[in-house]
């Protein structure tokens, strides 16, 4: 009964092959495979799964079927030309070519084998042409960069070629086979700053997305000397370091996403332990003296982007688990800083606060109540330790981790801010001589005063204090903290007196023949008084930023300030629009709530940082969700074109990070709207609309297969009428529209954009055509005569470009296509 099974699942799954439903074939293949034991039967299965594998791009699968077919059976000349396929797409030819000479010897006759071991034969000698004359380029470069009597534009050059090298794949194996490694350590070794930067960027290369090669830098560099590097002065060679381990992070976490095969995936299986380890140094570097303020940046950077789970669905945050196990003190101690204080760590200008979204973004990650109190009562253990009556400096530390963390967490600062002692300490310190004491204090006192039982505290006790250090205070800083802290009713006043130093009011359009027109009549026209010329503008801002005006607003619009009223968060809202810009979690709320005005204006603010910031900086944790729905109320045609274009460059900006996101901007319903600008007159919302639209297509939602759907032929009707920035847009959206949709492919019988004049429009064209071809026979045979005259009539008669190798490649994929349909 089994072989019967057996046989007629052999049969269903014939039937999926023919309808190119490749993954259900090969689930009928499979579940045969289970049931019988009859070698022939068990032959036929695996060479057909091996079919499967190839068109659903598995290589590495059907390799593996085809390789057990011909076990059974070493002359089934179907699993070895299928091997052969598999091998060649995997980069092994000369595997491949012994198996399709191998077909050639049992089938001389026949013409796809001869044609195949010809193009193998000429793809080997050109690789090991290439692979000649790379070692002969590793090895010269490296004698020239350790030869101290090089000439200086000469080692340049060189250092300059390595780099480039290490980031090609053959570049990369070709100095890594060749002793580069040990090589690079010695230019490390010379400690002569360019060439310990190319090294550094080399290695970079050479890391990236590769576990196993990786893994051998890992060890060989050593993650302590790694890290010292990172932790020197130099803002450039900081950089680079840490671009070095984010590409070996990369590759043990595999985030690179790439496929790791063969060797590679047997040297490696477990990196854990690295991975580890390289965490536990970075820690490390936080509290160090050693460690330079852009080498502790660049550690809270790497630890912000690779603890925290980038998805909450994933259910695993052992991460995030050993950091607040083993790091959460030491990333407490970089946010209790105090930089006038001789005992302070290097810091740059944005360490604490850096600092500050690893705590917020680690308390996010958390997965249940005795994970937060375990974390809070890590933090409440390393505050109270610090309170010493005999000891300021160290009371001055522990007010300032409270304030930092109220930066990050509120939920949690405010419960910390409920310990014994900790409001007391504040208002204690206000009464202090030392400007440093007194500024900690009233930092600490703003970010406090939000809560509203915690207000009423300060006008009881601290107001007093507040006013006699207005008063008597020198330093602007202190000043405008105290002014923000001791009497909140004062907030309009404050906030219209910011707009109005630094104009962010509407300015109605000057008319130059009605100001005539006024003045002829006699009639008074307002002249623009010379202060409110660009020039005092920008120095007022610099002043009031320099006196620290951001972090005292943001404190303002905190949801528990009752006093702040709609005009006040509207002026605000204008403040953060038209000058410097308030933080994203103050101007989400001023987004959603208060007049239509402040909410526009407000909205726009946050289009303007979404539209060119990383988004994963700007709005951290689950902020980034939230700022979906202001972008989309600016697609209004009541709303201005700059409105609409910085709100479609955002939306563009988050399309693309992930497909959450994707999904959170289709049900805020914006994709109608984001259509309806790709055919605006303005060439920049239609090129803006275009590329959000690109991104939104990775979606996959399912609006261009409805019957009657002419959406697809729009789209190619704005590719043939529009500029060239939108034209590479369209063609990339075309791109993904062909990968996701397969039944479309079937709509599109020209490969138009093969002859465009751009050559970036022509290598999306040529990867349509390709998506196209491999769609269906029917259809290959319908465009492949496109293809021919794109190359000779286009690729054929251009200049040689080093750019035009890559179009060429995808023009042998298509031709290797066509030639497996016969």
């Amino acid at each position: 009964m089994a072989e019967v099974e057996a046989v007629q699942l052999k049969e269903e799954g014939n039937r999926h092959f023919q309808l190119q439903d490749y993954k259900a074939a090969t689930k009928s293949y499979s579940q045969a495979l289970k049931l019988t034991k009859d070698k022939a039967l068990l032959a036929i299965l695996y060479r057909n799964r091996a079919a499967c594998g190839l068109k659903t791009e598995s290589y590495v699968q059907a390799a593996s079927d085809a390789s057990r077919a011909i076990d059974i059976n070493s002359s089934d000349i179907k699993a070895l030309y299928r091997r052969c396929q598999a091998l060649e797409h995997l980069g092994k030819l000369d595997q491949a070519f012994k198996d399709v000479q191998r077909c050639a010897t049992l089938e001389p006759r026949n013409q796809n084998f001869q044609e195949t071991l010809r193009r193998l034969n000429t793809s080997i000698q050109e690789k090991l042409r290439v692979q000649f004359s790379t070692d002969l380029r590793v090895q010269k470069m490296f004698e020239i960069l350790l030869d101290e009597n090089s000439e200086a534009d000469k080692r340049e050059k060189a250092a300059n070629n390595l780099i480039v090298l290490g980031r090609e794949e053959a570049g990369a194996e070709k100095i890594f086979q060749n002793n580069g490694v040990a090589l690079l350590l010695q230019l490390l070794d010379t400690k002569k700053p360019e060439l310990v930067l190319a090294a550094v960027r080399t290695l970079s290369g050479m890391c990236s997305g590769h576990r196993a090669r990786a893994t051998v830098i890992l060890h060989a560099v050593r993650i302590d000397r790694i890290c010292s590097l990172m932790a020197v002065e130099n803002e450039e060679m900081s950089l680079a370091v840490c671009n070095l381990l984010q590409a070996i992070i990369d590759s043990l976490s595999g985030e690179d996403k790439r496929e790791h095969r063969g060797k590679e995936e047997a040297l490696v299986l477990d990196t854990k332990k690295d991975l580890k380890q390289i965490t536990s140094h970075l820690l490390d570097m936080l509290v160090s003296k050693k460690v330079s303020g852009q080498g502790r940046d660049q550690a809270l950077n790497l630890l912000n982007k690779n603890v925290p789970r980038k998805d909450l669905a994933i259910h695993d945050n052992s991460r995030t688990i050993y950091v607040v196990d083993n790091g959460l003190r030491k990333i407490l101690k970089v946010v209790g800083q105090v930089p006038d204080l001789p005992s302070c760590l290097p810091l740059t200008d944005n360490t604490r606060m850096l600092a500050s979204i690893l705590i917020n973004k680690l308390y996010d990650d958390l997965r249940c109540d005795p994970e937060r109190d375990h974390f809070r009562k890590i933090c409440e253990e390393y505050i109270t330790g610090k309170f010493d009556p005999q000891d300021m400096d160290k009371n001055l530390n522990a007010i300032q981790t409270v304030s930092g963390i109220l930066q990050g967490p509120f939920d949690l600062g405010n419960q910390l801010l409920g310990l014994k002692g900790v409001m007391e300490m504040m208002v204690a310190l206000c009464g202090s001589e030392r400007e440093t004491d007194q500024l900690v204090a009233v930092e600490a006192l703003i970010h406090a005063s939000t809560k509203l039982s915690r207000a009423t505290f300060i006008i009881t006790n601290g107001v007093s204090l507040l006013k006699q250090i207005y008063k008597t205070t020198k330093n602007e800083k202190i000043k405008i903290r105290t002014l923000v802290t001791s009497d909140k009713t004062i907030l309009y006043s404050v906030a219209t007196t910011l707009v109005n130093c630094t104009n962010s009011y509407d300015v109605k359009e000057v008319i130059p023949e009605l100001v005539q027109l006024a003045k002829f009549s006699k009639q008074h026209v307002p002249e623009e008084h010379p202060k409110d010329k660009k020039d005092f503008i920008d120095m007022r801002v610099k002043r009031l930023l320099k006196a620290g005006v951001i972090s005292a607003l943001a404190c303002m619009v905190k949801a528990d300030s009752a006093i702040l009223t709609d005009q006040t968060k509207e002026l605000l809202a204008r403040w953060g629009c038209s000058g410097p810009r308030l933080g994203t979690r103050a101007l989400i709320p001023l987004a959603l709530e208060g007049t239509d005005v402040g909410k526009v204006k407000a909205a726009h603010a946050l289009a303007k940082i979404a539209a060119v910031s990383n988004p994963d900086i700007a709005f951290p944790g689950e902020r980034v969700y939230e700022v979906v729905r202001p972008l989309v109320s600016l697609l209004d045609t009541q709303r201005d074109g700059l409105q609409n274009y910085e709100a479609l460059l955002g939306l563009t900006n988050l399309s693309g990070r992930s497909d959450k996101l994707r999904q959170k901007i289709f049900k805020e319903r914006a994709l109608p709207d984001i259509e309806n600008y790709m055919f605006e007159n303005h060439d920049q919302l239609r090129q803006a609309a275009t590329e959000c639209m690109c991104n939104m297509v990775l979606h996959k939602e399912e609006r261009f297969l409805a019957d009657g759907n002419d959406r697809l032929n729009i789209y190619i009707y704005i590719f043939f009428l529009d500029d060239d920035k939108v034209q590479n847009a369209a063609a990339g959206a075309y791109i993904y529209i062909y990968i996701f949709f397969k039944k479309l492919c079937l709509k599109m019988t020209q490969v138009r954009l093969c002859l465009h004049d751009q050559l970036s429009v022509q290598h999306r064209g040529l990867v349509i055509a390709y998506n196209l071809l491999a769609a269906d026979a029917e259809l290959a045979k319908k465009i492949y005569i496109y293809i021919y005259f794109f190359f000779l009539t286009v690729v054929g008669k251009q200049e040689p470009d080093e750019n035009i190798y890559i179009y060429i490649f995808f023009f042998r994929e298509c031709l290797i296509k066509c030639m497996d349909y016969g």
